[in-house]
């Protein structure tokens, strides 16, 4: 089908919905569509359609098969300023202030492999380069003149250049979010440390980005969060070198539901909290409604 590319999807946070925004929907493929063309199209990363759509074939749905866009999101537990990026959620949320209120715009992002890591932190933007240069480190020539595809010491701006045509310099140096020449491989791991961003979507942070734009990086594939008092669980597949740090899955999720709730009471739902910690779809559930304060 004619791929029309979304760019960004923008919210104005309620504070009757609090921590949950967007919808799901629905669309049906043509024959010649991929999850790949759905997922652009719809402005969604490879990964979270696929986790949203596991009996469906990535590479040959079929004419007419229904398939589910996961535009819905519970929002990062971090300070609603600037740029924050969930790593196994592969996906960014940027918090502007607008006369209508507080407004998130999220985009699908692809991250550094197991070997070539996303760092984690607080950190901000230094500079905003349009038409980059790219000038890959020697451990990235080295890797390239391994695999039998030297690279120049630079590679300027054109379509063979993996930043694309926007990137934004984060105070971690050597780290960047930017385009891409190869928008298909958004929402996977595949980088080499930095921040990936379909064109339209990084065209859309670099307008709304400016110098010392606060960027935050954090590591939640389980989000809690509430919504027209009910509680919201959102698993995602945590990253294969975090095994080890989230082993207690359900310990984990508890406390993060305690947490979260604070001074309420809540009367939890367990089927739909194991369905959502061992199918890790990605999609917010509910597993839970308060029921007042404690003590009241």
């Amino acid at each position: 089908m004619p791929i029309t590319v979304l760019a960004g999807q923008s919210f104005v946070l309620d504070q009757k919905m609090h921590d949950l925004v967007g919808e799901l929907s629905l669309t049906t493929t043509v024959y010649a569509d991929t999850l790949s063309d759905l997922a652009r199209a719809y402005d969604q990363g490879y990964t979270e359609m696929r986790l949203a759509n596991p009996d469906i074939d990535p590479w040959i749905p079929g004419d007419g098969a229904e398939v589910l866009v996961p535009n819905l999101y519970i929002i990062p537990d971090a300070p609603r300023d600037g740029i924050v990026i969930n790593i196994p959620e592969m996906r960014l949320y940027f918090f502007r202030a607008e006369q209508t209120g507080l407004e998130v715009t999220t985009f699908p992002v692809s991250i550094g492999r197991r070997d070539w890591v996303t760092p984690h932190g607080h950190m901000e933007v230094v500079a905003k380069l349009k038409n980059p240069s790219w000038y890959p480190p020697e451990s990235i020539r080295e890797e390239h003149a391994d695999a039998g595809d030297p690279l120049p010491t630079i590679v300027p701006p054109g379509p063979k250049n993996p930043l694309g045509a926007h990137a934004l310099s984060l105070s971690l140096p050597g780290y960047l979010i930017h385009g891409t020449n190869k928008p298909y491989g958004i929402g996977m791991r595949v980088t080499h440390g930095c921040v990936r961003m379909y064109p339209k979507d990084i065209a859309r942070v670099y307008e709304g980005a400016s110098v010392g734009t606060s960027v935050r990086i954090v590591n939640q594939p389980y989000k809690v969060g509430i919504a027209l008092g009910r509680v919201y669980l959102e698993v995602h597949p945590h990253l294969d070198e975090d095994r080890d740090l989230f082993s207690e899955q359900y310990a984990h999720v508890a406390k993060l539901i305690l947490t979260r709730v604070d001074d309420h009471k809540v009367n939890l739902f367990w089927p739909q909290i194991r369905q959502a910690v061992e199918q890790k779809t990605g999609i917010p559930l509910a597993v839970g409604t308060l029921n007042g304060k404690r003590g009241s």
